[in-house]
């Protein structure tokens, strides 16, 4: 293998490497967050635990407890399940099996990375783009489309809550009120609703069919309804007060969404702009003044520093997203 080459490899591993350590120093902030998005999905358990009555505190209270650790054992597995292929596709709501999926994958790497091979381009770069292409373009997409219907979701879900509340208010049954929203909702709500009533009109039960939600939808607003639910029918209570509560948290996480999200535009913009304006100076450059830019693309030299100069460009792309990503 060419020296320059090798070079230019054990270069850009260690820039890697360097980012990797980097993006771990700033997991300390991510775990906060974590465990502040773990102490929020159990604020409606918490607001159970603080209605109980002094003299039923011992045997209700323990019975929450023990639910609550069920429904927490349950969640670890469903959110290992949830990063296969085949759960990310039910999750972007889309008909594709794992396998055509790869299928296709793999023939656009194979086109992607065979026309420049053709065109005599380097095959290291050729790789490269074959890689880039054919692993990431898709799943880039895949992670695209469950965002984008997550979003959608979570825009309505609190007024399913409502929904739900005013529906138990007058008297109307859970079953009844899961109904109205399956057929009145909009999608991808009333089509999730809709597979809910479908499962538990053919004799599923609902905790099932809740449980079968979360991991078409995994977020935390379905996760929080679920708990409601569980442990409304493990210890009694009123349902109508307990979604009252969560229609109220769902819409301040909402309104908390939006303040970061306006909070964090201006960093956004100018992460965007820093991320592009190496690539649209190279661009600029190599049109007005080619002969100045032919050494980096025609020397072993110049390739090398290509390979280093993306990835830098990755690791840091990665780390500006990691800061500006905020979790609650």
């Amino acid at each position: 293998m060419d020296p320059n080459t090798i070079i230019a490899l054990a270069a850009a591993g260690g820039i890697f490497c360097l980012g990797l350590l980097l993006l771990g120093g700033l997991s300390s902030s991510s775990s906060n967050a974590r465990v502040k998005e773990i102490s929020g999905q159990q604020t409606v358990a918490g607001s159970f635990l603080k209605k109980i009555k002094v003299e039923d505190s011992s045997g209700r209270r323990k019975q929450i407890e023990d639910t609550l650790g069920k429904i927490e054992e349950r969640q670890k597995t469903k959110k290992k399940k949830a990063k296969s292929l085949a759960s990310r596709l039910i999750q972007a709501d889309w008909k594709t099996k794992p396998q055509t999926f790869l299928i296709m994958s793999a023939i656009i790497a194979v086109i992607s990375g065979g026309i420049p091979f053709v065109l005599g381009l380097s095959p290291l770069f050729c790789l490269g783009v074959a890689f880039v292409l054919g692993f990431g373009f898709p799943r880039f997409i895949l992670g695209a489309a469950i965002n984008r219907r997550q979003k959608k979701f979570t825009s309505h879900f609190a007024d399913g809550m409502d929904i739900i509340v005013r529906g138990v208010r007058t008297g109307l049954p859970l079953g009844d009120c899961l109904r109205i929203i399956a057929h009145e909702s909009p999608d991808p709500l009333g089509s999730e609703f809709r597979k809910v009533v479908e499962g538990e009109s053919l004799g599923i039960p609902l905790e099932v069919c809740l449980e079968q939600l979360y991991e078409r939808m995994p977020i935390s607003e379905v996760n929080f309804f679920s708990t409601v639910l569980n442990i409304q029918k493990s210890t009694g209570g009123n349902l109508g007060e307990s979604l009252a509560n969560l229609s109220a948290v769902l819409r301040g996480r909402k309104m908390l969404a939006e303040k970061i999200k306006a909070l964090s535009a201006e960093a956004k913009m100018s992460a965007i702009i820093i991320g592009s304006l190496p690539i649209v100076v190279m661009i600029l450059v190599t049109v007005v003044a080619p002969d100045y830019m032919t050494e980096l693309y025609t020397t072993p030299t110049g390739h090398r520093n290509l390979m280093i100069g993306a990835v830098m460009m990755v690791m840091g792309t990665l780390m500006m997203r990691k800061m500006m990503n905020f979790k609650f």
